[in-house]
């Protein structure tokens, strides 16, 4: 009974929503395709109408990117905005009649408050004689995960509104609810429910960061992490979740958000604790950078020359989702240490990978072989292929496809003596030794 339109001002991805295969979807979700595929076109549609959708709209959620500022005051911390004051103007110039506008993109503290002046002032100029509020504003942040988001959307650990008027707040509580056991649906004010979001993710990427830290320890002491990690889980007080080690994390939240909660740090006058946040980031990439350096030494100091193979693009598995995935800077450094990379993944796009690059793949010869010029890439849809000449390779991606490889077949494709150095720890070290090939796993001395 709830009509819902997604509008977008970009032509090519409505395009792909609207699109006949629904493998191609511009965003890729296990379970998302079967969902579009049962309410497109019957309450579930998609426009680059946006005057039509604010019109027509009881109910707005503001879910644009908010990136962090590059250039200008808090450049590399705080938000940028820009996206946000845009469609708070739209809505406020074209809504009709009393509109509930959501915050759904992750938003700084306080950002309500602009949204609302923006809307309240527009409103005062369109009618000045009716003094009544025909804009409420709520702040219900998104607490899905890439990967698992539909099962998190239907299966919620908690599901957060913040507004102040107990109307606004009902009216959308009630669409939850007919899912959401209603004890699962937190009431607080628009401030504690903006800044709910960031200490989430803050707490999250804090979790990660500390594991890879003690994973760290563990290569130099002979301890194995996955077994520190149980350890660790089972204390109540802690849990297991979190406690895996890779590569570091990634995604369009943590980083970001952490970033943001240390400006807000800042900007209240708090660097003591600015700083501790700063570090879980410089953590983060420290050990990003440390994971290059190992495959630099055990490749004897240098990867001039050499073929490396990257499995595995995205931050995480079952999405296609780069932004701000360690493979990025681990690539990077091995560009520029004039290594040739073969680089494979199932859902990202070569021209998403040359994007995140900023550099072209490499042209291949007549027989469709890589030109191995140092310090390149190329892309390949077969893993077999992506490997064949490589001197190393690096599975930096926990995809499901790469748990059960052909490594008789393997051995006899990669150049002797061949490493494999799974950030994951994905695979069975009895299996790849076998074949001798040389091993390493994040966090196992």
């Amino acid at each position: 009974d709830i009509n819902v339109t997604v509008v977008d001002i970009n032509e090519e991805r409505i395009r792909g929503w609207n699109g006949d295969d629904l493998s191609k979807l511009p965003v890729y979700e296990p379970g998302l395709s079967e969902i579009v595929s049962k309410t497109r076109g019957k309450n579930l549609f998609f426009s680059t109408n946006v005057e039509k959708g604010i019109k027509s709209a009881d109910m707005i959620f503001i879910s644009v990117n908010t990136p962090t500022k590059a250039k200008g005051l808090g450049a590399g911390k705080s938000s940028d905005l820009k996206w946000v004051e845009l469609c708070a103007r739209q809505i406020a110039l074209l809504a009709t009649g009393y509109t509930i506008v959501v915050e759904k993109s992750t938003m700084p503290v306080r950002t309500a408050a602009v949204i609302k002046t923006i809307l309240f002032a527009q409103q005062e100029s369109k009618n000045n004689e009716e003094n009544k509020q025909t804009f409420s504003v709520l702040s219900n942040p998104e607490f899905l995960a890439e990967g698992t988001a539909i099962r998190d959307l239907q299966q919620p650990d908690r599901v957060l509104i913040g507004g102040e008027d107990d109307k606004s707040i009902d009216l959308l509580l009630n669409i939850y609810k007919k899912w959401v056991p209603e004890n699962l649906i937190l009431r607080t004010n628009l401030w504690s429910s903006e800044l709910s979001k960031l200490a989430a993710n803050a707490f999250l990427a804090q979790r990660i960061t500390s594991i890879n830290s003690i994973s760290s320890l563990c290569e130099s002491t002979g301890a194995d992490v996955s077994e520190v990690s149980k350890a660790i889980g089972y204390d109540t007080r802690i849990g297991g979740k979190f406690l895996k080690s890779g590569p570091g994390f990634g995604g369009s939240c943590f980083k970001k958000d952490v970033l943001n909660l240390v400006y807000l740090c800042h900007h209240f006058g708090l660097p003591e604790v600015a700083k501790y946040w700063e570090n879980v980031i410089s953590l983060n990439d420290w050990h990003q950078e440390k994971i290059a350096q190992n495959v630099i030494q055990k490749l004897f100091g240098t990867l001039s020359g050499k073929k490396i193979s990257i499995l595995g693009f995205s931050f995480k598995a079952n999405t296609n989702d780069t932004r701000e995935s360690p493979a990025i800077k681990i690539a990077k450094i091995f560009l520029e240490e004039g290594a040739h990379l073969s680089i494979h993944d199932p859902q990202v796009s070569k021209d998403q990978i040359c994007r995140d690059l900023n550099l072209s793949p490499t042209e291949r010869d007549s027989n469709n072989n890589d030109l191995q010029i140092e310090g390149s890439w190329n892309y390949y849809d077969d893993i077999y292929k992506s490997l064949a000449g490589a001197d190393a390779s690096l599975i930096i991606t926990e995809w499901d496809i790469y748990k059960n490889l052909d490594w008789d077949k393997i051995s006899k494709l990669m150049r002797n003596p061949a490493w494999v150095f799974d950030t994951r720890r994905v695979l069975d070290p009895k299996i790849v030794h076998k074949y001798d090939i040389n091993l390493w796993q994040v966090g196992k001395g």
